[in-house]
């Protein structure tokens, strides 16, 4: 935390000097105070109580305790800054917002979670933001924080390339690298202990989207390096390196004045920590011709899809109805268990009395499928939640 201060202060401070000969700034604080109440009529990881993600279901039976669960939270509320300012260099803009959602280490705790950390000024943007792989605008008009679970939904640190701006936009970015890998029926043995994954290159990841009355149509695509070192010093050598990649078509259709249509398909390999809700990226292979090295690192291929209406009833209550669902080809090294297919749909009513109120109640349900072990396991959830909203914008 003390490093991101620093780099943040200095950042600013960067900014603020390029940021001479200002004619005007507007600064705006906005955020939410969100309230989530509901119940669990099945068992789930017990860190995410409150969102349902295929991949923290029970792969075996009572894993994660008892049925029939209450659930209270304020995790989603939020707070966020955001600043535009002219320049004699154009426009620059930036953006700081967090909320109290705890993910990795910090899962099931209501705690700081960065959301935005981003500066971006004519054709150039650094800091925290959504992956250009990634349409956040695919997500449906929900309550539940995590969504869909076949979409690809992911934030990360960036150096972005933006040539084209407008009704029609094309974007390149550079972004820190990642992956996990899944040790599967050989996650005890004492070779696999040594061998560690090495990023020596940046994502490439690029957008190109369309807009016109109609809504708009997106194209991304993601290329990546993954490579692992065995530096041990048993016999078998364990070293490889592969190329994940993948293709994002999303799609925002207006059918009408009052509703909306979202789609999205994502297809490729080795890009899992992209999606919204999937496991590794790269599984282990059989391979016993190979005296040196009998097992070997593969990406995963991976396939997802997202389709969702969203309908606006009239100018109080609206509601939305879709499914969502991932499926991954696993390799013949993995567990009988492993994450094999993850199901996802839901429905909501939303009741907005006033501008900046939004109550409502949501029903979710998933399911996952283990590689091939026979095991299936599904869970319901009612969700209700309360949301005040606020936005305060400040000229200078």
């Amino acid at each position: 935390m003390k490093k991101f201060c620093l780099v943040f202060g200095i950042s600013l401070i960067y900014l603020n000097l390029l940021a001479q000969q200002v004619n005007q700034s507007v600064f705006v604080i906005s955020g939410q105070i969100m309230t989530d109440t509901g119940y669990n009529f099945n068992q789930i990881n017990p860190d995410y109580f409150d969102v349902l993600r295929p991949t923290q279901l029970p792969a075996y039976k009572n894993q994660y305790g008892t049925d029939g669960n209450v659930f209270f939270g304020v995790r989603q509320s939020m707070l966020g800054f955001n600043s535009s300012t002219q320049t004699r260099y154009g426009e620059l803009t930036t953006r700081f917002a967090f909320d109290m959602f705890g993910v990795g280490v910090d899962a099931g705790q209501t705690t700081f979670h960065l959301l935005y950390a981003y500066a971006e000024m004519g054709m150039f943007g650094v800091g925290h933001n959504w992956g250009l792989f990634c349409d956040f605008d695919g997500f449906p008009n929900a309550v539940e924080y995590w969504g869909p679970s076949g979409m690809s939904l992911c934030k990360n640190v960036q150096l972005r390339f933006i040539p084209l701006n407008g009704r029609n936009r094309l974007a390149f970015a550079l972004e820190r690298p990642g992956a996990s890998a899944d040790q599967g029926v050989y996650r005890d043995r004492i070779e696999l202990s040594d061998v560690n994954l090495k990023f020596d290159v940046p994502d490439l990841t690029a957008e190109f989207r369309a807009t016109r009355r109609w809504g708009y149509v997106e194209l991304a695509g993601a290329v990546r390096k993954i490579e692992w070192v065995d530096e041990g010093n048993e016999a078998y050598d364990l070293s490889g390196k592969v190329v994940g990649w993948g293709f994002n078509l999303s799609t925002n259709l207006k059918l009408s004045k009052k509703s909306l249509f979202i789609g999205q398909t994502v297809i490729g390999k080795g890009i899992q920590n992209f999606m919204n809700d999937a496991p590794t990226d790269i599984g282990i292979e059989n391979d016993f011709g190979n005296a040196n090295a009998p097992i070997k690192g593969v990406t995963l291929p991976l396939y997802g899809y997202t389709a969702y209406l969203n309908h606006q009833w009239n100018e109080k209550f609206s509601s939305i109805i879709g499914y969502s669902a991932v499926k991954i080809d696993n390799s013949n090294g993995q567990s009988a268990d492993a994450f094999r297919h993850g199901r996802y749909a839901s429905t909501n009513l939303l009741f907005k009395p006033f501008p900046n109120v939004t109550s409502g109640v949501e029903l979710q349900w998933i399911n996952r499928e283990n590689y091939k072990d026979g095991w299936t396991s599904s869970a319901t959830k009612i969700q209700i939640s309360f949301r005040y909203s606020f936005k305060e914008e400040i000229k200078k």
